[in-house]
This record gives structure tokens, sequence and C-alpha cells, in this order.
């Protein structure tokens, strides 16, 4: 079993930054895909981020390309959200995710065996 825990989310300026984090227990962190995925008030979860076990391959939503940044440190067991630019539709709250069966769809919540609690993003305009 996976264990993932997420951590810093707050409250932030629209045009501001927020670094959220993810960490992951077990020893197989560097075998799976991640995601982040994120759910406003009255909407569906919707995908955000994921990066490939190697790192190498990144994929994003089109509503945060340009401004958000996943990255992983598998040595750490971490995973990454850097958000630039924050818009006051990015307020929801934001869960980490792991794909430990390598499905073929990374954008997919069925994608994913594994969540986090979430935490609360929340930009003011």
């Amino acid at each position: 079993q996976v264990q993932l825990v997420e951590s810093g989310g707050g409250l932030v300026q629209a045009g501001g930054s927020l670094r959220l984090s993810c960490a992951a227990s077990g020893r197989t962190f560097s075998n799976y895909n991640m995601g982040w995925f994120r759910q406003a008030p009255g909407k569906e979860r919707e995908f955000v981020a994921a990066i490939r076990r190697s790192g190498s391959n990144l994929y994003y939503a089109d509503s945060v390309k340009g401004r958000f940044t996943i990255s992983r440190d598998n040595a750490k067991k971490m995973v990454y959200l850097r958000m630039d630019s924050l818009k006051p539709e990015d307020t929801a709250v934001y869960y980490c995710a792991a794909d430990t069966d390598l499905t073929s769809s990374v954008y997919l919540l069925g994608s994913y065996d594994y969540w986090g609690q979430g935490t609360q993003v929340t930009v003011s305009s």
C-alpha cells in the first residue's frame, strides 16, 4: 500500500505563487507515475499535472500550462507542484495521486490507485 500526504497549500493573492509537496511512503516510489488533481467547490475533480516515474515525461492541463510545474525527487520520495501566476479559478483542494499499475492515461482519475487527503489552495482576487 501507498500513503500520500500533501502539504503547502494556503491563501495567496492572484498573481502569487505556491509550491505544493507530496510525500510518499514505501520503497517503490520510483516505479510510480504521479499526478496532481484538483477539485473546486461544486465541481468535478480535474486533472492538473502528471509526471512519469523517471521524471522525463511531463503532462499538464491546458488551463495550467506555462504556469504550473510538476517535478519529483525519487530519492526523497517526493513530488512537487510549483504554481505561479495563480488565478482565482485555481482555488480548489489539490490532491496528489499515485499510479502504481502504469495505466494507459495519466489524465484520468481512474488511472490512479492511491490518493492523498488533499490540501486547500485559495487564491484571492
